[in-house]
């Protein structure tokens, strides 16, 4: 009997150890943000997908081995609604739909590859996250810097070191499942009434439009909403390229732009792209899971006539 509890312990040790050492899987490593090292380290890796957010052509020159290509405009991640540009769909099986067909289920780590040329150019894989997690899936990462950090390894020729794959894969469509976070996904009633019960309005755009001087051609007033602080989605990576910075240095940024790291808040753009920026580094970097998003931003906004104030009137 001894020796037998001996060799159950022993076991347990051995399977703690295994954890520890990282054997559980890919799906432990889903971070937020990861490096280029390690998506050298992962490709091939079962359970692990690679979502190129790139243009087709680009993508078909030369993408991360097993990559996958989508089209973040017309692959039914953001959809028009009541003349509304770029919107979460009501109805998101079609986006389920498509998820699966690039081989992803439920159980898939996937890594989110955008273009990495800018900060905005970064809300291309940051907007998919967030659709990702109102959807229900946490298995998700960014690759910090996209394909430009990637492509920056060169040789003395200045010919790109890390591996490349030319053409399109055959993909396995798998089922994705919607586990749909409905408390995710804000109207201009529930802004309204989070901003009447204190919470913060984070305004992600630049800041002419902030304050008045020019707004997005489909807005129907300039300005912001009432009380919004200006947080612009460039400060969040280094020098507006597709770098985030580190996190002490973005919780500096807050402060000076009067934007606290923790407590409710909504961050806010035009059609919610620059707003996924600020709500992935409010959320996801600096931990406030306080912090939402709301996808219909200033288009919606202004097209229902909400509350509205402007520091500068240029119209």
């Amino acid at each position: 009997m001894k020796s037998m509890v001996k060799k159950m312990k022993a076991m347990m040790a051995s399977m703690a150890i295994m954890v520890m050492a990282g054997i559980a899987g890919p799906a432990m490593a889903a971070d937020p943000l990861v490096d280029v090292a390690w998506v050298k380290e992962n490709i091939g890796k079962d359970g692990v997908v690679f979502v190129d957010a790139r243009g087709q052509t680009d993508y078909l020159r030369g993408h991360i081995p097993g990559a996958v290509n989508t089209d973040y405009g017309k692959s039914g991640w953001r959809v028009a609604k009541d003349g509304i540009p770029g919107v979460f769909p009501d109805d998101p099986s079609d986006l389920a739909a498509h998820i699966g067909s690039l081989g992803i289920d439920n159980d898939t780590h996937v890594v989110l590859v955008a273009p990495g040329s800018s900060s905005s150019d970064m809300g291309t894989a940051t907007r998919m996250y967030w659709s990702f997690k109102v959807l229900g899936h946490d298995e998700v990462s960014v690759l910090n810097g996209g394909m430009a950090a990637y492509l920056s390894e060169v040789d003395g020729d200045k010919n790109p070191v890390n591996p490349l794959e030319k053409g399109m894969p055959e993909i396995a469509a798998k089922t994705f499942n919607v586990a749909l976070r409905e408390d995710m996904l804000l109207n201009e009633e529930d802004v309204q009434a989070a901003a009447d019960s204190g919470a913060l309005m984070v305004d992600n755009r630049t800041a002419d439009q902030y304050l008045g001087v020019n707004r997005h051609g489909a807005a129907k007033a300039s300005g912001t909403i009432p009380g919004a602080v200006n947080l612009p989605q460039s400060w969040m990576t280094d020098n507006g390229g597709g770098m985030f910075r580190d996190s002490d240095t973005l919780a500096k940024l807050y402060q000076a732009a009067g934007v606290p790291t923790e407590g409710d808040q909504v961050s806010f753009c035009n059609t919610g792209h620059w707003a996924s920026i600020g709500w992935f580094v409010s959320s996801e970097i600096l931990g406030n899971k306080d912090a939402k998003m709301y996808d219909g931003s200033m288009v919606a906004w202004t097209n229902k006539a909400m509350p509205m104030e402007a520091q500068i009137a240029a119209e």
